[in-house]
């Protein structure tokens, strides 16, 4: 600075467009979504199950994982929060709805269509990176 001339500090929040945190925000979950699917991955083929897609996209929405269990598919959504619970409580009826939708598209590319036998999990990840799968929840 210049002699006795002080100049104001603005924080630097305010110097920011709004809609910057947001962007910054959804790039972050995205990161830590992926992250989280990969744990997921590595849980079930430490498991033994073949992953078969990841982010498969039908016309009906996103299935975050599909797994081979035997003859079987596991279609597997991925949810991460600070906690199981937390994680838990953000599967939504609605979701529901998606990704069963999606399986029926994923399963119309089977050798036995909607007579593949399939189950529905639900993988946890709470905020440490500890997996939790709840199977056949729905």
């Amino acid at each position: 600075m210049c002699g006795t001339e002080e100049r104001s500090r603005v924080p630097l929040r305010q110097v920011h467009a709004p809609g910057l945190d947001r962007r910054y925000r959804g790039a972050r979950s995205h990161r830590a979504g992926g992250a989280a699917e990969e744990s997921v991955a590595r849980h079930y083929s430490a498991a033994g199950l073949g992953v078969a897609d990841r982010r498969w996209r039908g016309q009906s929405g996103e299935i975050d994982l599909v797994t081979q269990d035997g003859d079987g598919l596991v279609f597997v959504e991925v949810k991460q929060a600070r906690s199981f619970a937390q994680a838990a409580e953000r599967v939504t009826q609605r979701q529901i709805a998606r990704i069963t939708a999606a399986a029926s598209e994923y399963l119309a590319r089977m050798p036995l269509g909607q007579a593949t036998p399939v189950r529905f999990d639900v993988a946890l990840v709470n905020g440490t990176g500890e997996v939790q799968v709840l199977e056949n929840a729905f």
